[in-house]
């Protein structure tokens, strides 16, 4: 599932290609993608005539801003966004096309058909499901070492869960979590609450250090993920733990092992992360 890095990137290059472009119509393929309204025809009825001005991101979510409303689309696990000639042929697995003036299409494919949209008027966005419930970002001035803190002392689960939930701060998943914490030298398993102060703030520091540096990378391209001009990330090439069973920790040569954490795939080194 792409994380902040690869949704931010994703936004990037989307506004570079959609930005000012007029949709005149919006074919849905696959109405259960589309969250609000209920109804695919209402969709479609409000965006008709619209302009993108601007595609913003929370967390995970994209959100494009046109005239009077703001969409909010999750890319889940393999969503995927493209600009093409309005011409070009299609496969089965695109399935929304919104149609601009200018005789180009923006095609939403998703293989899996997890992914999800809502539209909301603008101003309503952040007051409703699905940004409703997020919590900050990890790169404003609301999450802080104090706050971070605040959080963890609070939960009986272990780090990994705790750092994956959207609620206590949105933009991590699976990649980045097991960076971090490898970054920081802490255990996946250990109980978040038993961290101590140092540890949070060297948590904290390699959070934001982590997503950081993927973000100038273009994000981690781990399966299928690129971004809306086809381009790979690169910041794979800097991983220090996941992915990596079997290879040589980067810092101490021990051999990384990987183990299930919350239901989640975990890589980490046994030496540098002593539980």
């Amino acid at each position: 599932m792409p994380e902040l890095p690869e949704v931010e990137t994703v936004r990037k290059t989307l506004i570079q290609l959609v930005a000012n472009k007029t949709i005149d119509n919006i074919t849905v393929y696959w109405p259960k993608i589309i969250k609000n309204p209920l109804e695919a025809e209402q969709f479609i009825d409000a965006l008709r005539g619209e302009t993108i001005f601007d595609v913003g991101r929370r967390g995970k979510f994209l959100i494009f801003y046109t005239n009077h409303y703001a969409l909010v689309s999750h890319l889940r696990m393999e969503g995927k966004y493209g600009l093409y000639p309005k011409d070009e042929p299609f496969d089965k697995h695109t399935h929304v096309i919104f149609h601009f003036t200018d005789d180009t299409d923006l095609r939403y494919r998703d293989v899996r058909k997890f992914g999800t949209m809502h539209l909301y008027k603008k101003g309503e966005e952040f007051l409703k499901p699905p940004l409703l419930d997020l919590g900050p970002e990890p790169f404003s001035e609301e999450f802080t070492e104090k706050y971070l803190a605040g959080r963890l002392e609070k939960t009986n689960r272990k780090i990994k869960p705790a750092l994956l939930d959207q609620k206590v701060f949105v933009g991590l998943g699976n990649i980045y979590v097991d960076e971090a914490l490898f970054r920081a030298g802490i255990h996946p398993e250990r109980l978040a609450s038993t961290l101590n102060e140092s540890e949070i703030a060297t948590l904290h520091r390699e959070i934001v250090a982590t997503l950081t540096e993927a973000v100038k990378k273009g994000g981690s391209t781990i399966r299928s993920y690129v971004n809306s001009q086809g381009e790979i990330g690169m910041f794979q090439l800097e991983l220090y733990a996941y992915g990596r069973k079997g290879e040589e920790c980067k810092r101490c040569g021990t051999l990384l092992e990987k183990t299930t954490v919350g239901g989640r795939g975990t890589h980490y080194c046994p030496a540098c992360q002593k539980l």
